[in-house]
């Protein structure tokens, strides 16, 4: 290879295919380790509306695929660099049957694999770049599936790649109100107005109601051990008293010349 593949900051992009395959290990090393890990906000913080169901998604993603033991990548806001693409970071991925190992960014050629499934939190803004632009770019870039859930208006909307192109987004119809994630084996619904996947019809459950249930398992375990050292108490305080009880009657029986033991 020439002169050093150069990363322009105002710009910052992966190498295209056929860039990359040009490099050495180590030259491919240093593009990765130089591509920025944090991007410049393109508009200002939405706020809890933004944040909880983003979150609240990732945890509940994170903790489904972990107990079934699959090996599925879940990131929030990770820079992800498709060849020779502007650089994106969406508010959630999926990758899966991958490691699961920590990471600056999602590098597509590095990686020998792109992104399965998006999910996009539109709050304030331009919503066609949501909606429209990024539907466009992701469907380009051979994204099976990516959805869009906006809490203010309570709607969701989803889109997956359709045949025979494999460039081209069909939406997903929702039934029963739940759009089916077939990358995923979930569905996306409301619950209260708020974003849920569900597995059947139980939706799963998040990191909040995972520490609520298992402080409510704590609390009853703890109540039941004290009820039981309250009954153990109570039965020894019993046993005491029919033991004194007994002795107040050998005395009395010993007074009036009777042996207690002959009794």
């Amino acid at each position: 290879m020439g002169a050093p593949y150069e990363i322009d900051p105002d710009d910052p992009r992966a190498p295209s295919m056929e860039v990359w395959a040009a490099m050495t290990p180590e030259q491919r090393r240093r593009v990765v380790a130089s591509l920025p890990s944090e991007l410049p906000r393109a508009a200002p913080p939405e706020g809890d509306p933004h944040s909880i169901p983003k979150n609240r998604a990732r945890e509940a993603l994170d903790d489904w695929f972990s107990r079934r033991g699959r090996s599925v990548y879940i990131a929030s806001e990770l820079p992800v660099y498709y060849p020779d693409e502007r650089v994106f970071a969406p508010d959630l991925i999926a990758v899966l049957d991958v490691s699961k190992h920590e990471r600056m960014s999602w590098v597509v050629a590095e990686e020998g694999q792109g992104l399965d499934f998006v999910l996009e939190i539109h709050v304030a803004g331009n919503r066609l770049k949501d909606t429209r632009d990024q539907v466009e770019k992701l469907a380009r870039l051979g994204v099976p599936e990516y959805f869009v859930f906006e809490p203010l208006a309570r709607r969701i909307s989803g889109h997956r790649l359709s045949a025979p192109d494999g460039r081209t987004y069909e939406p997903i119809m929702p039934q029963g109100g739940r759009w089916a994630s077939t990358v995923l084996e979930l569905e996306l619904g409301l619950d209260e107005g708020q974003l849920r996947f569900f597995a059947g019809v139980a939706p799963l459950p998040h990191a909040r109601e995972l520490i609520d249930r298992l402080t409510g398992m704590v609390d009853d375990a703890i109540g039941r051990a004290e009820e039981e050292s309250r009954r153990a108490e109570e039965e020894s305080r019993r046993a005491e008293e029919e033991s004194r009880r007994a002795e107040r009657l050998a005395a009395k029986l010993r007074e009036l010349g009777v042996d207690p033991d002959a009794l």
